[in-house]
């Protein structure tokens, strides 16, 4: 039973809301005003505040940004009133309300309001008693990732680094090619060099040449003094250009003599120049020659991918999202994520991948109205899975046996695909639970399962589909 304090100075009202928190089986303390509820705040376990904003004593966003920045700062405070302006709307969650109703109620929002803030305490109090500690990622720099495709991508990045050698940098809009670069330019011994990053796809094909290349004054109307290109500009660092399959034919063709043999001039110029600047590019188009619909000339993709690094989609990696999760909350209001949400987090397909993840964690922090993120707060459909198979159908192994051909590796790989499969069955289709039985973390979970083929629906999920 949770104690809620309600401060409305129209006692129907006051009565009302007792009333109907009652229902829940929680305990309610009554106030006309905001003096009586400091004493009772002072002197009382307090796990929510319904509180009025204009009261015969005082203003109710005083007493919530007293609250606030108070040692009672982790009671969340829901704000119930009859003026439903912008402006009280706005101060009220700038200064930390939890939610902001106007009356008359609606009784079930209301309610359903109460336990969200009541359960959002909860959690704020567990992550403070507790302190979860996350695995130290694998970081360079806000690439993050301890799963065994992005510790492929390390070693590429290594490897990389130690040269100057042109790099390609493949894979799906949102995975991060461009903090690989990065990353390669700052483990390199170019580190101090500039980094010159052009987007391609960003810049306009009449001016593109210019932004490469530069300009003489005079060469074209409006080049009114002489300006460096991208090239001239990274001197002796890293030029990095995104969406390399945005480049058209004829740019194609003069970035091939660069890489060839270092040399280019100036649009209008005569004074050939030498690139000494290292070339990374990126793009989640088809480039190799042998692909469907490549973009790029096949003598310039041999240039550029003297080292090719593809970087994974994000559903690849699931064991990778719980640390993820935790560098996208650093400098957000949260602080943590609870277990429903991590689960559907870890459930989501995310077409957007890291980026997309980011953008969750981010808008989720400011809008869950505490410390911890819930369902609530992530976005609509986010928890919708896409898992094909039942908690029904894992157990359809009923046992386990040596088999009598086949190698050690072969072998365990069958008994570890069994485990897993029983402890799912047993669970439910549950994976927290699962990997409790199992005694490893859900993240190792979810790695087991990529590594498996396995994509498991729950009961429950499997009876709200059907």
């Amino acid at each position: 039973m949770s104690t809620i304090l309600i401060v409305e100075d129209e006692k129907g009202i006051r009565e009302g809301l007792q009333a109907a928190v009652e229902t829940l089986g929680h305990r309610a303390l009554l106030s006309p005003g905001i003096s009586v509820a400091r004493e009772l705040l002072s002197r009382s376990e307090i796990d929510c505040v319904l509180l009025d904003i204009r009261l015969r004593d005082g203003d109710g966003l005083e007493l919530l940004r007293e609250l606030r920045q108070g040692a009672r700062r982790d009671v969340p405070v829901v704000m119930v009133t009859a003026y439903g302006d912008s402006e009280r709307t706005i101060r009220a969650m700038r200064d930390g309300a939890f939610d902001y109703l106007t009356k008359p109620f609606d009784v079930p929002v209301l309610l359903s309001t109460v336990e969200r803030a009541i359960k959002q305490r909860t959690l704020t109090q567990t992550l403070h008693s507790e302190q979860p500690k996350v695995p130290s990622p694998l970081q360079a720099g806000s690439l993050v990732g301890t799963s065994t495709a992005m510790l492929a991508i390390w070693k590429l990045i290594g490897r990389a680094a130690a040269t100057q050698v042109p790099v390609l940098i493949t894979g799906e809009t949102g995975t991060g090619k461009e903090l690989v670069a990065r990353a390669i330019h700052d483990y390199s011994t170019s580190a101090q060099q500039p980094f010159v990053a052009v987007n391609l796809a960003a810049v306009p094909s009449s001016l593109l040449e210019s932004e490469l290349f530069g300009h003489e004054k005079g060469a074209f109307t409006g080049a009114t003094v002489r300006r460096a290109g991208r090239l001239e500009l990274a001197a002796q660092g890293t030029l990095f250009l995104d969406e390399i399959g945005d480049l058209e034919g004829a740019l194609q063709t003069k970035l091939l003599r660069v890489l060839a043999d270092g040399c280019f001039e100036r649009i209008g110029g005569s004074e050939t120049l030498q690139n000494r600047a290292r070339v990374i590019t990126a793009t989640h188009k088809p480039v190799h020659p042998a692909e469907p619909g490549c973009v790029l000339r096949e003598d310039l993709y041999y240039r550029l991918a003297v080292i090719e690094i593809s970087v994974p989609p994000l559903r690849a990696r699931r064991s990778d999202i719980p640390l993820l999760v935790a560098h996208a909350l650093e400098g957000t209001p949260a602080r943590a994520v609870s277990e429903e949400a991590m689960g559907c987090l870890m459930n989501y397909r995310w077409p957007g991948n890291v980026r997309e993840l980011m953008h969750v964690i981010k808008r989720s922090a400011v809008l869950c109205g505490g410390e911890v993120i819930d369902v609530p707060a992530l976005p609509i459909g986010l928890c919708t899975t896409s898992s094909t198979v039942t908690a029904k159908d894992v157990g359809r192994t009923e046992s386990w046996q040596i088999p009598e051909d086949g190698t050690l590796k072969e072998a365990v790989q069958q008994l570890e695909k069994y485990m897993l499969l029983r402890a799912l069955q047993r669970a439910g289709g549950n994976r927290s639970e699962a990997a409790r039985q199992l005694g490893i973390g859900r993240p190792n979970l979810y790695a087991k399962l990529e590594e498996h083929g396995l994509t498991i629906r729950s009961d429950a999920e499997e009876s709200e589909k059907a």
